[in-house]
């Protein structure tokens, strides 16, 4: 039985991907309602298609980054919310930071274990609850991420509305932790390097490069030779190391981070955004 394609379905699809109307209804049509393959049929098409990020989950409310106080672990937390006008309230934006700073003095890892950590008497879960009444809308302690390293920035970007972690092999200054940590939040890289892509990713990407050489012709092993160039400049795009630095674009960030020590590596990151 083929799926039943809503007119919010289509609407959804278009939101996330940029695409026409007519065309993000034709791909879940063809895709039998799967966003994904929708998504994957666009692209194959030849369509240009914003990625379907996971941070698009989040519609309102805050998010705090920050690191300890010695500098070498950092937590992010999504407290989400249904109306920008309670994510702008003040005692929204505090208790936000009180779990903040719960989360850092306590070592959780998880969202399950901030969850259940004690905040002023009960669970940051029933808080939480306690919120709900209160303001009568609803409230989810959304998102938390936790970055441990031999140094960690922490940034806050658009009043509360996306924050970044970076971990670097070795203690940076300010400014260059502020560099890297903007060029996450404006370029939103998958991972450090091609190494930290999932082979799932890379064999998708692949797969829809080959489609498109197909499509124009080109088989063999030229199609390969092709597709493999493809591949990389996914890579170059959507990696942290080989993209452009936001601040000087005749450089990558790799080029950027040697400049300032030839050993200094990031060792991860992790980036949560409203919208």
């Amino acid at each position: 039985m083929a799926a039943t394609i809503t007119a919010a379905d289509v609407n959804k699809l278009r939101q996330q991907t940029g695409a026409g109307m007519m065309d993000c209804r034709k791909a879940l049509v063809e895709s039998d309602g799967d966003f994904e393959k929708a998504v994957d049929y666009l692209r194959k098409k030849g369509q240009k298609v914003a990625a379907l990020r996971s941070d698009r989950e989040t519609k309102e409310g805050v998010i705090i980054a920050k690191t300890s106080a010695d500098g070498k672990s950092g937590v992010v937390v999504a407290l989400g919310c249904e109306t920008d006008f309670v994510a702008k309230n003040e005692d929204f934006v505090k208790f936000a930071q009180s779990i903040v700073d719960l989360a850092l003095s306590t070592g959780a890892n998880t969202l399950e274990e901030l969850g259940a950590a004690s905040l002023d008497g009960a669970t940051v879960n029933d808080k939480v609850n306690d919120q709900v009444a209160k303001i009568g809308e609803k409230i989810t302690l959304a998102k938390f991420e936790k970055i441990t390293a031999a140094s960690v920035t922490a940034y806050i970007h658009g009043n509360y509305r996306m924050g970044v972690l970076v971990g670097f092999s070795a203690p940076v200054s300010e400014e260059v932790g502020k560099d890297i940590a903007m060029q996450i939040a404006a370029m939103n890289p998958i991972a450090v390097d091609a190494d930290g892509v999932s082979p799932e990713l890379v064999a998708r990407e692949k797969a829809i490069a080959i489609e498109q050489i197909a499509a124009e012709g080109k088989t063999g092993d030229m199609a390969e030779k092709i597709a493999i160039g493809k591949v990389n400049k996914f890579f170059k795009e959507n990696t942290l190391l080989p993209q452009a630095f936001v601040k000087d674009s005749n450089k990558s960030v790799g080029d950027y981070l040697k400049s300032v020590s030839a050993d200094l590596k990031v060792t991860g990151f992790t980036r949560i955004a409203l919208g």
